[in-house]
């Protein structure tokens, strides 16, 4: 098909925009030098051609497309590998080509070696000692091995210390015995260890002199480095194919009494030494780290998708009429349509929202991994309970997201061309790996009712949870501030409110004769959405506090629009919750109503900066692979051309028709 010029509608849009996008998507980026990087490695990286297919990826078997995500993540890595001899680059290139939306536009259903990057040399990294990373961690570096994460099983997942698989050292031979005793103890999951990987990190319960020591991390080889054959003891293979991530290569391992070195188990925080003697960690709390580093990764990632989604549905939507409410009027875009509107301007907010919290999170990781280094764990625990309750909801939010622009898209959103249901079949996984969110929330919670205990006995509380102590001191709450910053306050308190309820209610089963245990699980539902209402209250909390810092040197336009969001991030999220405000404020009926209109009106003034707004996000449409999406707006022409590609239109007519279908209708079948 001959390519036409930008779609007309999209023109008009982008005529309306009253702020500079580029200022914009500099201001995203973190700064024009930023945004001028990441384009030239896009532009570095997309004229490689590494992500084009001559078929697309839909129309594979399910061995063809492990086949092609290693041969793309090959090229992906021999580049990375060339830029760091040229450049001298570390850890940042691998993350911005591998983990963000550059490495998610050419490996779309995941990557086989992703583990290797994100599990594997962290892993190295944080737990293992200087000789230990002098040796392993070059070696992975370079590609020379690849490596992946084992730590879940088939028959246990989030609860670590249940795991069944076994290493016990023998002192006669300073070595590791890794055994699975079951069926159930077979690793299960984990990324690249299928076909992939040839050395595995297996998390295992340690035994020495006939005591168990808990769960610690071993350096396990899995294939002959030359021939990729397993070696004697591994039994290794695929686990089948999935509704997302089928580039990924999820694999299980069973080993049957598989000896290592005694300089396999990562020795940073505890050891064993060569008689068998265990020397314990310092605290069990720093094998926290590789866990807590992957889910501030996650918080980023859903951004990207986010971005994506809400990118291919507003531009959609510029594009698509439909209806004629007004008779003798033109089909309006539906984009025009407040339902519509009420379905993308959140997932807009919500891109700036999560990128926003995800960087100050970085920040506090960060800081706290420094701390840890100096021997300093005080604020570790408040780093682990929101690393938890952030992956849960941002995963969670997620998914919701791109669901939401999915149906804004109508019929079309279904189509694999639109790149909806593959990011949803992405998405969606993240709800579950590196943490099931139910779990994770309840592991906030744990922190949470310790906090509220804290703030009961006039402990000093870290500064995510001060909030508490306004409702422990029994102060009144005061009449409701349907402000910005009224509402965000009326987060907390809802949160706080939350939590107190939890705390009693344990308290009053215990004294109803249930065990703490037992009072835990009945009072689990409360538990969870206040780790929720507490994850919102940050969030909330975080994304005003940091626009207001991003915008001190933008332009008043750009600073107009950015409020804008943020004022509709929280009135949306306060409408959601008006059951919660009830219970927990002095809101009013009236109050309500104001915020339904506020709602509208803001949703009004974003209206002629939709387009704008996602256009920020700069995503080239290499990136996007969205047949819906593209910056030209040639949606029908592109959804033709996607048809076009499948393997039925080669031929007018398919062999079946004469081997089932013309005998079923002359009675001969």
């Amino acid at each position: 098909m001959t390519k036409t010029k930008i779609n007309a509608d999209l023109i008009k849009e982008r005529s309306k925009c009253t702020f500079n996008i580029t200022e914009l998507t500099n201001l995203i980026d973190g700064g024009a030098h930023l945004t001028e990087e990441r384009k030239k490695r896009e532009e570095k990286v997309l004229k490689e051609g590494i992500h084009i297919d001559q078929v697309p990826s839909e129309y594979l078997s399910h061995k063809e497309k492990y086949e092609l995500a290693i041969k793309k993540a090959s090229l992906m890595f021999k580049l990375l590998r060339k830029w760091q001899e040229e450049e001298n680059t570390g850890m940042e290139n691998y993350r911005a080509v591998l983990g963000g939306a550059l490495g998610s536009a050419i490996l779309e259903d995941g990557s086989p070696l992703t583990l290797h990057y994100v599990m594997f040399i962290p892993t190295l990294m944080g737990q293992g000692t200087v000789e230990q990373q002098a040796y392993w961690i070059g070696r992975a570096f370079n590609v020379d091995i690849i490596g992946t994460y084992a730590q879940t099983e088939l028959g246990h997942g989030t609860f670590v210390r249940g795991l069944e698989t076994t290493a016990t050292y023998d002192p006669k031979t300073k070595e590791f015995v890794l055994h699975s005793p079951s069926l159930t103890a077979y690793k299960w999951w984990p990324g690249g260890l299928a076909h992939t990987a040839n050395y595995c990190i297996v998390m295992a319960q340690l035994y020495t002199a006939g005591k168990c020591h808990g769960i610690h991390a071993f350096i396990v080889q899995l294939r002959d480095e030359e021939t990729h054959m397993p070696l004697p003891g591994i039994k290794v293979g695929e686990i089948g194919a999935k509704l997302g991530m089928n580039g990924t290569n999820n694999g299980f391992l069973g080993l049957e009494h598989v000896r290592i070195p005694r300089e396999h188990m990562l020795m940073k925080n505890a050891k064993v030494l060569e008689d068998g003697t265990y020397v314990n960690s310092p605290s069990s709390k720093l094998t926290y780290g590789t866990m807590m580093f992957v889910r501030v990764v996650l918080v980023n990632d859903m951004c990207n998708y986010m971005a994506k989604a809400v990118t291919t549905a507003t531009r959609y939507s510029a594009v698509r009429h439909q209806s004629q409410p007004k008779p003798d009027e033109p089909e309006p875009q539906i984009l025009d349509y407040v339902t519509q509107q009420h379905k993308l301007f959140v997932g807009i907010a919500s891109v700036h929202a999560f990128k926003l919290s995800a960087n100050w999170l970085w920040n506090m990781y960060n800081n706290v991994t420094a701390e840890l280094e100096s021997g300093d764990m005080e604020r570790l625990p408040e780093l682990h309970a929101l690393s938890c309750c952030l992956k849960a909801v941002s995963t969670a939010d997620a998914a919701q997201c791109v669901e939401r622009c999915r149906l804004a898209c109508g019929g079309h959103g279904y189509m694999l061309s639109s790149n909806l249901p593959t990011s949803y079949g992405l998405v969606t996984a993240a709800c579950t790996y590196e943490g099931e969110n139910t779990v994770l929330l309840l592991q906030t919670a744990r922190y949470l009712v310790k906090a509220w205990q804290q703030a009961a006995g006039a402990s000093q509380l870290t500064p995510t949870v001060a909030y508490i102590r306004r409702v422990t001191s029994g102060r009144r709450a005061p009449p409701f501030d349907s402000s910005l910053t009224g509402l965000i306050d009326a987060f907390h308190t809802v949160a706080a409110g939350k939590i107190g309820l939890c705390v009693a209610n344990i308290e009053k089963r215990q004294k109803e004769g249930l065990s703490y245990e037992d009072a835990w699980n009945m009072t689990s539902v409360q538990l969870t959405q206040a780790s929720e209402a507490h994850c919102r209250a940050i969030l909330l909390l975080t994304y005003h506090e940091q626009t207001e810092m991003q915008c001190k040197n933008a332009s008043p336009e750009l600073r107009e629009v950015l409020s804008q969001l943020v004022d509709l991030y929280v009135v949306y999220w306060t409408l959601q919750c008006v059951g919660d405000l009830l219970r927990f404020t002095s809101i009013s009926e009236r109050d309500i109503e104001r915020l339904q209109r506020w709602y509208e009106d803001l949703l009004s003034k974003l209206r002629p900066n939709a387009v704008g707004l996602v256009d920020a996000f700069d995503i080239r449409d290499e990136i996007l692979h969205s047949a819906l999406g593209a910056y030209d707006g040639r949606v029908y022409e592109r959804l033709m051309e996607e048809a076009l590609k499948s393997p039925l239109n080669a031929e007018p007519v398919n062999r079946s028709f004469h081997q089932y279908l013309k005998p079923l209708m002359q009675g001969k079948l």
